[in-house]
């Protein structure tokens, strides 16, 4: 016998395990969490507890090999830029990182050339 309790934010159901039944995750269980058809899952077990989430893809699923050479390539270029000192910050407020630009954009307009008429 299944017993059923919907409150506004969670789904409480009871089901009886039997011996040669699988387990079943009533749908409106499945439907409250959003777990779709063919999708995985992982099953944590902690002191008697079971706890049943949403597999994560693995990082290196995430991307194609292309996107992922160009995203090592940025990273690479990124990480070139700070050990040559080519950064600034961090600041501890917005009036330091205003001021830093400023800064910035005065060393700038003394380094351009005035162009000849």
């Amino acid at each position: 016998m299944e017993r059923y309790t919907i409150t506004r934010f969670t789904t409480s159901m009871t089901v009886t395990v039997k011996n040669k039944t699988p387990l079943v995750v009533p749908l409106a269980v499945r439907r409250r969490a959003g777990l779709k058809s063919g999708q995985e899952l992982e099953f944590k077990v902690s002191g008697g507890v079971i706890s049943i989430h949403p597999k994560l893809p693995a990082a290196d699923n995430e991307y194609t090999p292309e996107q992922r050479r160009i995203v090592d390539a940025e990273l690479a270029e990124g990480l070139a830029d700070i050990e040559a000192g080519r950064v600034h910050g961090p600041f501890s407020s917005h009036g330091e990182f205003i001021a830093s630009l400023h800064k910035e954009a005065r060393k700038l307009s003394r380094t351009k050339t005035k162009r000849s008429a």
